[in-house]
């Protein structure tokens, strides 16, 4: 008998469920503590050891629902994040680079690419994505507590950052992924913005659209409106341009893809697209009109990231089209010194790991995508639908963010991904998708 779960009380159940939702629910105490990104890169090995017990103590006595079984979707995530760790040695050998240097960024793979494979691989254990959404949603109501005195903080003249913790001797990126900010002032703008427990304001955005989603399950009216007040909050306080038109994308597209079987929706689309012809010319000016607005609202932040991608793209082609340059590189003044390869993941990529690692996140992200969209299109797999929301999320943030340098902030999402990649499709047939029928299985 499958045990029913009371709105108003979820609790973990298990020791895989205690630890993921003492990481979630308490992230601003552990943020205090400088302790996220020590968190985030540990849990994943964390839990992977976990299934790895699972695993041994099965038996042929073991009942059918509770023997492990890993998707498809999940081994190819997990052969494309191995096929990063052989780009990686391959660039560092053919640049003649350091033994040292190769053992540094191993471990520096193990906590950010590793990752994106393992917490995804987490969602074979017995953990409840409701656990999850209503940690979400605890820290949605913990950004709303906090977020008034962040915001009179400049007023109160009080330090930008108030300090940095010890925990930064563990090594990673930078001070800012260790430290406690109250508030920070925009180099390009000058504008006040907020990045509360991320080390940029971008990737608070980041982690806001993923949070929102997540909130958007919970079932307890209460807790739903908290966490996805404190979700928006996140996306507008950090003045991110992508956070805020991707919080109103990604419901619109993902109601839309999971509804593709559906007559009415069908129907619809049709329409939309009748209409769409009539007033192209108008909807073109008025994208073109809207993009150039995006652009023009931090043009400085915009032709930098131009820049970093043109000169990562150029010097992918011309040196190392493979296995890439094995590490990034500071870049010169036309850019801010900013690395070349950063701010853009498959820029990023194609300097760092060249073609071969490309591939190893393309692959996965596109396999995924199809997936969950052909399980989502069953209304009985809600966890598959949020997936592909996450999905979405993570591939439009490729285009302005480094995906493997921020996986300790936005991890809780590719566990619920991973939970959905688990589910089993009502079609046999994708053909089923685009013509409306329902192909089941025999």
């Amino acid at each position: 008998m499958v045990k029913q779960t009371n709105e108003d009380d979820i609790k973990p159940e298990n020791i895989p469920e205690k630890v993921v939702w003492w990481a979630i629910a308490n992230t601003y105490s552990i943020w205090v503590f400088g302790g996220l990104y020590v968190v985030g890169a540990v849990l994943g090995w964390i839990l992977l050891l976990f299934l790895l017990i699972k695993i041994l103590a099965q038996t042929e006595d073991t009942p059918e629902d509770e023997k492990i079984t890993i998707s498809l979707s999940l081994w190819i995530w997990i052969a494309g994040m191995l096929m990063m760790e052989v780009a990686l040695i391959a660039g560092h050998l053919d640049y003649n680079l350091p033994t040292g240097l190769i053992i540094k960024s191993s471990i520096g793979w193990a906590k950010g690419w590793a990752a994106l494979a393992l917490y995804p691989l987490a969602g074979c254990l017995k953990i409840r994505p409701q656990i999850i959404y209503r940690a979400v949603c605890i820290v949605g109501l913990h950004t709303l507590l906090i977020i008034p005195f962040l915001l009179l903080a400049p007023s109160l003249h009080l330090p930008q950052v108030l300090y940095v913790s010890p925990l930064k001797a563990v090594g990673g990126p930078g001070n800012e992924f260790f430290d406690v900010p109250l508030y920070e002032i925009d180099g390009s703008t000058g504008d006040l913005r907020w990045r509360l427990f991320t080390p940029w304001g971008p990737a608070l955005g980041f982690v806001g659209n993923v949070n929102f989603m997540l909130a958007l399950q919970e079932k307890n009216k209460k807790w739903r409106r908290l966490g996805l007040a404190g979700s928006v909050v996140m996306c507008f306080v950090c003045k991110s341009r992508m956070a805020q038109v991707c919080i109103v994308i990604i419901p619109l597209l993902t109601n839309v893809l999971s509804s593709l079987t559906r007559p009415r929706m069908l129907i619809g689309m049709g329409f939309v697209n009748f209409l769409a012809g009539i007033f192209a010319p108008s909807i073109i000016v008025a994208f073109n009109n809207f993009w150039e607005g995006f652009k023009a609202a931090r043009a400085g932040s915009t032709r930098v990231r131009m820049a970093l991608k043109e000169i990562a793209v150029y010097r992918w082609k011309t040196e190392a089209p493979i296995w890439g340059h094995g590490v990034v590189e500071e870049g010169p003044h036309l850019v801010e010194y900013m690395p070349i390869g950063s701010h853009h993941s498959w820029a990023g990529l194609l300097f760092v790991k060249g073609i071969v690692g490309f591939m190893a996140l393309a692959i996965p992200l596109g396999f995924s995508f199809f997936d969950l969209l052909i399980k989502s299109t069953d209304s009985r797999r809600e966890t598959a639908k949020v997936g592909l929301s996450i999905v979405m999320i993570l591939f439009l943030y490729t285009f302005g963010e480094n995906l493997e340098i921020l996986v300790y902030l936005y991890w809780h999402g590719l566990l619920v991904m991973g939970i959905g990649c688990q589910e089993k499709p009502k079609f046999t047939d994708t053909r089923a998708i685009f013509f409306g029928g329902e192909r089941r299985t025999s």
